[in-house]
């Protein structure tokens, strides 16, 4: 058995809101490991919008999600992979405390995220029931298991603390990336652990940046190219290797499942900032962060809300 994660990200570009990454785990027989999931899970997933019928999307969020159709998708699917983990959060402090307890506290100090805890998260019953059932019994048909979810939140302030740690924003994606590498191989390093990891930018040579975050660990090279960079660490018997790919949200679906997982996240936390806002100016536009909007939106507040006062260190990003 072959225990395969994906990670991904959302939120690296944006001025406001946090930055997220996620990674999703899995169990699966050896012979599975270069095959196509959508494929061997058709009967539950789809990859495109069009012919679901029912199934529940995986695709890179930017496909997953668009501020017409809203986060449904994003809703359906990673709530029906946290129901076959036994998970069903009614709120988003409760999906929070699945995903990504640690944030919790430092989250409890901004104004426009005090109400998560009665932040609601919606979801059809019916379909959610039956949509999770067939995904567990496409599953366990094929003998896969769905092992974790799980989220490193960067909220504003802690990322510009980190930044201002280390001037360079690569550097902190890359930071949290390894928390998540580090907890796979903590909980589930055993004969063959897989992890892919969306690439971000041009690097194509990690050995030095990995050799830095586990120092502890002997470093084998296996491939570097313009499209995908390969290593196996070891270390006390266990081993585990990394795979830097380009366009891996397009082509693995675990990164795809990760990458849904941060972009629900992030735009469940960028929705309390709207809702905060607007309760003090009902024409407010509400922003998705991202830096022209985000300027605009920064704008708005200091011509329509002069008299609202916010520690910007907690809403406006390093740059």
């Amino acid at each position: 058995m072959v225990v395969l994660v994906g990670i991904d990200e959302a939120g690296f570009g944006p001025i406001l809101g946090p930055l997220v990454i996620s990674s999703s785990t899995f169990l699966l027989p050896h012979h599975l490991l270069t095959a196509d999931l959508w494929q061997v899970l058709a009967k539950s997933v789809g990859e495109r919008k069009r012919h679901l019928a029912g199934r529940l999307l995986i695709a890179d969020s930017k496909k997953a999600f668009n501020r017409s159709s809203g986060i449904k998708h994003l809703r359906r699917t990673v709530q029906a992979f946290l129901r076959c983990l036994g998970k069903q959060p009614k709120t988003l402090t409760e999906l929070l405390t699945v995903l990504c307890p640690d944030c919790l506290e430092r989250i409890a100090d901004y104004p426009w995220y005090k109400e998560a805890g009665s932040h609601e998260l919606s979801a059809d019953g019916a379909d959610m029931q039956i949509a999770s059932s067939v995904l567990a019994g496409d599953l366990t048909s094929n003998g896969i298991e769905l092992l974790e979810l799980k989220s490193c939140c960067l909220d504003v302030a802690q990322y510009n603390k980190l930044v201002g740690t280390v001037k360079n924003k690569a550097s902190v994606l890359f930071t949290a990336t390894a928390q998540l590498i580090k907890a796979a191989y903590d909980n589930f390093a055993g004969d063959d652990l897989q992890v892919i990891i969306d690439r971000q930018g041009g690097r194509v040579r990690y050995r030095r940046i990995l050799q830095r975050m586990f120092e502890d660990m002997e470093l084998k090279i296996l491939r570097e190219s313009p499209t995908n960079s390969s290593y196996e660490l070891r270390a006390d018997g266990r081993q585990m290797r990394l795979h830097f790919t380009v366009g891996a949200d397009d082509k693995f679906l675990p990164v795809s499942l990760a990458s849904m997982v941060s972009k629900y996240v992030r735009e469940l936390l960028v929705d309390n900032i709207n809702r905060y806002f607007s309760n003090f100016h009902s024409e407010l536009k509400p922003t998705a962060g991202y830096w022209k909007d985000g300027l605009r939106f920064i704008n708005d507040l200091k011509t329509h809300v002069p008299q609202i006062r916010y520690d910007s260190n907690q809403l406006i990003r390093s740059r």
